[in-house]
Formats: C-alpha cells, structure tokens, sequence
C-alpha cells in the first residue's frame, strides 16, 4: 500500500497538493493502487475539510462581536459550505469529463483528484478566514 507523502514534501507554494502532484505522489503503483491512493486522498482531504468546517464553526462561537453578526456569519458559513459542495460536485464532474473517451477508471480518479484538491484548498480558506478572530 502507497502511503500519501506529508503534505509539506509535495504542496505547491499555497499549501494545497494539486491534482497533478496527487497523480505523480499515487503514480507508483499499479492502475488501481494509484486509484485506491486517489480514494485515500480524497478521503483524508474530506475529513480536514469536515474538521475546518467545525473550527470555522467554533471560532465563530468565540468571535468577540455582538450575538446577530455571529448567528448571520454563522448562517452564511453553512450556505458557503453547502454551496461548495455543489460547486466541487459540479467542477469534478466537469474535470473528469476532461478524460474523454478514457476509460472508466480513468474518470473516476480524475474526479478523486479533483475532490482532494479542492477539499484541501477550501479547508485553507476556512482556517485562514478566521485565523485572525478577535475572540472573547
């Protein structure tokens, strides 16, 4: 089994492995090891999408701002998270589509590349965005 390589070894310069840098980390195995190393990835990355998603949330919780902006910028987190969800689905489709006529398999580990990366990018968006809090 090909373990992912630590996110500071194979990152572009903002942090995130791209889904290029996914594929060459996954390349050195068989054509369903490196799918099953795109799954991890994708895996991994939904999981600290999930983990920002809750610490975006709870820093929101301890914002040092009167109680209607934290429940209206909490209200707006959960659209924004809802409204990426729809917006990955769409562009990893989109991206996959991109394979052409390739084979199935080829498809789908587009689409895990592509949902890797941008699980990455958005859970940096999230943590930056209230890194800098005023908190109670």
């Amino acid at each position: 089994m090909l373990a992912l390589a630590p996110l500071t070894d194979t990152m572009a310069a903002d942090g995130v492995q791209t889904e290029q840098e996914l594929y060459a980390i996954c390349s050195a195995d068989s054509q369903a090891g490196m799918r099953d190393c795109l799954a991890r990835a994708a895996e991994e990355s939904g999981k600290a999408l999930v983990a920002a998603q809750r610490q975006a949330a709870a820093a929101l919780d301890k914002w040092d701002e009167e109680r209607q902006y934290v429940d209206q910028a909490k209200a707006r987190l959960a659209a924004s998270n809802r409204a990426f969800a729809e917006y990955r689905s769409a562009q990893c489709e989109w991206s996959a589509s991109m394979s052409g006529g390739a084979a199935g398999n080829a498809h789908e580990m587009g689409k895990l590349a592509c949902v890797a990366e941008l699980n990455q990018r958005r859970a940096r968006q999230l943590r930056e965005a209230v890194e800098d809090l005023p908190l109670k």
